[in-house]
């Protein structure tokens, strides 16, 4: 089993390795430069969209905003409080800045996926509109790309219990055990019992429950994270002054920090930026397929702020509070230092409590989230009938994440590696159908 993880370690190093951020990046540029800059421009508009969507009666199954909110809460994880302050400590403060860069070039991208996904979805056996990157491969590139597709849809079948569920599941375990010392096995038990109640009710119960938990999350973060902020302001501008010198610079060795090069600066601060909004992963459009809309780009619009919400919002507020409560140097790294900067900033037992509630609730939607994209792409394989079957493997592996940790490293960085394959057919269909998608954008 050692030989086993060590190749595949190095298979997990090589598919997310500079040729494959280069490629999510180059994409996301050239799509953004062939848009003329739309997410940027646009940016307030399609705020506006998504205001009016709420009530959408369209053609769909729910609405372009809870679409987004289903979107988001597969997005928004463990990724927007551990990843950041990993890539914060990894590649310093600068790392923060490339990965704003990513996240704008990132909406061009999500923006482009949506668009795509809702051109070309289908309505299946059940009546429920399905879409993605392997239904706008194979409608809307032809018969001899299929294989493609299906590449697509396999590698997101498997992957979806790796980074989706038994990762997440283990956050929640950790975050409890840390916390409240509660047992890793109850809490197993007990997200078993939640992530059934919600994914046996298909799209809508999972779009209802994201609707309901995403917002309140993401406000409740946010207020926590601004106020510690404001009583930290006199160290806000030197934090974006670290970030932005750093950036191009690098970051000298400071206390408990090993200072980073601008190499890893860029490498740390992209790799977050794809990690956190999943920008070009091709997952997001499968959330987004499902929306009551007749109108492609509108939906587009609306699918890119799951980017901008997610990296520019979320990430930052969790960069700046590790930044100005000056915890960064200290030595930790992941969610301990996410977790440190919040003790500094709120007391101990608030600071804490707040991480590991807020740690807890984002893996339980990402818990959720997920499980959608995993059987929306087995169904693209096997048809319907292996919905049931895939629902009840994924309340499994939720226990199975939590719970135990034989052979998990194993299983995470396999489904790491299927991650990274996911892109490539993704990515290779939007280079090749952009030109479709700027029609629909200079048409609508």
């Amino acid at each position: 089993m050692e030989n086993i993880s060590s190749i595949l370690s190095t298979a997990s190093s090589l598919a997310w390795g500079p040729a494959m951020l280069v490629l999510l990046l180059g994409t996301g540029i050239y799509l953004t430069i062939r848009l003329k800059f739309l997410p940027l421009r646009h940016l307030f508009y399609a705020f506006s969209l998504l205001w009016k969507s709420r009530k959408s009666k369209e053609e769909g199954d729910i609405t372009p905003f809870s679409a987004l909110m289903t979107a988001m809460a597969a997005t928004v994880g463990t990724g927007n409080i551990a990843g950041v302050a990993a890539a914060l400590f990894i590649g310093g403060p600068g790392a923060i800045f490339w990965m704003w860069m990513t996240a704008l070039v990132g909406m061009a991208t999500k923006y482009s996926e949506a668009v795509l996904a809702v051109k070309y979805r289908e309505v299946d056996d059940e009546g429920c509109h399905v879409g993605g990157p392997m239904y706008y491969i194979k409608n809307g590139m032809g018969e001899k790309w299929k294989p493609l597709g299906f590449a697509f849809a396999l590698f997101g079948t498997i992957a979806a219990f790796g980074i989706g569920n038994m990762v997440q599941a283990n956050a929640v375990a950790g975050a409890m055990q840390s916390a409240f010392d509660i047992n890793n096995q109850l809490t197993g038990l007990v997200l078993m019992v939640l992530v059934g109640l919600v994914l046996f009710g298909g799209i809508k119960r999972i779009a209802h429950t994201a609707t309901a938990l995403v917002p309140i999350m993401a406000v409740l973060y946010i207020g926590f994270s601004l106020y510690i902020l404001i009583m930290h302001a006199d160290a806000l501008p030197g934090a974006f002054n670290t970030i932005i010198k750093s950036a191009f610079t690098g970051s000298a060795a400071a206390g408990g920090f090993a200072g980073a090069s601008i190499i890893l600066a860029i490498q740390f601060g992209v790799a977050r930026g794809v990690f956190s909004n999943e920008a070009g992963l091709g997952t997001a459009p499968i959330a987004h397929a499902a929306a009551k809309t007749n109108n492609p780009v509108e939906q587009g619009h609306i699918a890119m702020l799951g980017t901008f919400i997610d990296t520019i919002i979320l990430c930052t507020m969790t960069a700046l509070v590790i930044m100005v409560t000056g915890v960064w140097t200290s030595g930790e790294t992941g969610s301990p230092l996410t977790a440190l900067a919040f003790t500094t900033g709120l007391g101990s037992d608030l600071g804490a409590v707040v991480v590991a509630v807020g740690l807890a609730i984002f893996a339980f939607t990402t818990l959720v989230g997920w499980s959608y994209y995993g059987e929306k792409c087995a169904e693209y394989i096997a048809g319907t009938k292996v919905i049931t079957g895939y629902r009840v493997l994924w309340v499994i592996a939720v226990f199975a994440g939590a719970a135990l940790s034989d052979y998990f490293n194993t299983v995470l960085i396999l489904a790491d590696v299927l991650n990274a394959l996911m892109a490539i057919p993704n990515l290779i269909a939007l280079l090749v159908l952009a030109p479709v998608i700027v029609k629909l954008t200079r048409d609508n």
